[in-house]
């Protein structure tokens, strides 16, 4: 008799990943210069990132089955975000549970949130640097995150308030980070498969309080927000708006091709923008061309939105003679000469 068919499901999720990850090693160590077996690269470690929650418990069990069987390094990384009382004694404990799982190494990484962002965001980038921090450490090959389809969903809504634009409706890409170092195994299912997967397994759960406290905004999207959607429009809201973070990262991938092809023909044997070419260009990939102008110049990326963007752009087609547009990061947008001219100060 096979494993129950949320086990089966989660466990074929991350051999499909691992199997990506172990070709793309193969292919690497190919291309090193011959050398004795015994100097060959050692087998890939792949890191699992875990919170103790459902999603990650099941994904580190699912990791710890499949990477033996194909000659790949297993190990975890827990965050301590600090920001609850005990929350040292919670990651001791998921440390503990990840170790009993066979994963090694296993970390356990503290943090300091910041409040650049708010505080979810700030949350979220301390922990990926901790992540970041961990991988390199210990040459990992990749870090497994957790997320899952209703994850995605509700990044898609989060997007789709924010106005921003349709990479911020493609959600979570399967691979991301340098050189592809996080992986999201989980992206096709659901959470309740997750979950489901680690209550046949008798795998402990701990669910943090966070996650239904209404004054974060993921929170009440995800037990209000959600949930009224599919009231109104029925129970495909979920697989519908994951449906639409593929395809929107499909048509953003290829605008963003377009753009950086593009960028090299409206520049002036200065590197300048020319105003004119830039106008002749789509208004999708023109402002694609001035988002990049402004990072490379010291925006963060970040914390520049679509409405910066605009307003760059209306240099380009509403111009009226007005004065610089101020971007984050001290970054200030001018048209001077029929050149668009992108700097700081």
């Amino acid at each position: 008799m096979g494993p129950h068919p949320a086990v089966a499901a989660i466990r074929l999720a991350v051999r499909r990943v691992l199997h990506d990850l172990l070709t793309e090693h193969h292919r690497t160590t190919a291309a090193l210069p011959h050398a004795p077996s015994h100097e060959l690269p050692p087998p890939p470690l792949v890191l699992v990132a875990c919170s103790g929650g459902a999603d990650s418990m099941a994904l580190a069990s699912a990791l710890a089955f499949e990477s033996p069987k194909l000659g790949i390094r297993a190990g975890g990384v827990t965050v301590d975000h600090g920001l609850q009382p005990g929350s040292d004694l919670r990651a001791a404990e998921v440390v503990l549970r990840l170790r009993e799982l066979g994963l090694d190494p296993v970390d356990s990484v503290a943090v300091t949130v910041g409040r650049a962002g708010g505080p979810e965001a700030a949350a979220r980038d301390a922990r990926y640097a901790a992540l970041d921090i961990a991988a390199e450490r210990h040459g990992a090959a990749a870090v497994l995150l957790g997320h899952t389809r209703d994850d995605q969903a509700e990044t898609v809504l989060l997007g789709l308030a924010r106005g921003s634009g349709i990479r911020s409706l493609s959600g979570m890409a399967a691979v991301s980070g340098a050189d592809g170092r996080y992986r999201r195994p989980f992206l096709g299912l659901d959470r309740q498969t997750a979950r489901k997967a680690c209550m046949v397994q008798s795998l402990p759960v701990w669910d943090d309080p966070h996650n239904a406290d209404p004054a974060y905004t993921r929170s009440r999207l995800r037990h209000e927000g959600l949930p009224a959607l599919e009231k109104a429009l029925g129970k495909g809201v979920v697989e519908a708006l994951a449906r639409t973070a593929r395809l929107s990262r499909d048509d953003a991938d290829a605008l963003d091709s377009w753009a950086a092809q593009a960028e090299t023909t409206v520049r002036d044997a200065a590197g300048l923008l020319e105003c004119a070419k830039l106008y002749a260009l789509p208004p999708a990939v023109r402002r694609r061309i001035l988002r990049r102008a402004a990072i490379a110049a010291g925006a963060p990326a970040g914390s520049l939105f679509a409405r910066h963007i605009e307003e760059v752009d209306r240099l380009i087609t509403g111009w009226r003679g007005q004065g610089a547009i101020n971007l984050p990061g001290k970054v200030v947008a001018r048209r001077q000469g029929g050149r668009l001219v992108i700097r700081q100060g």
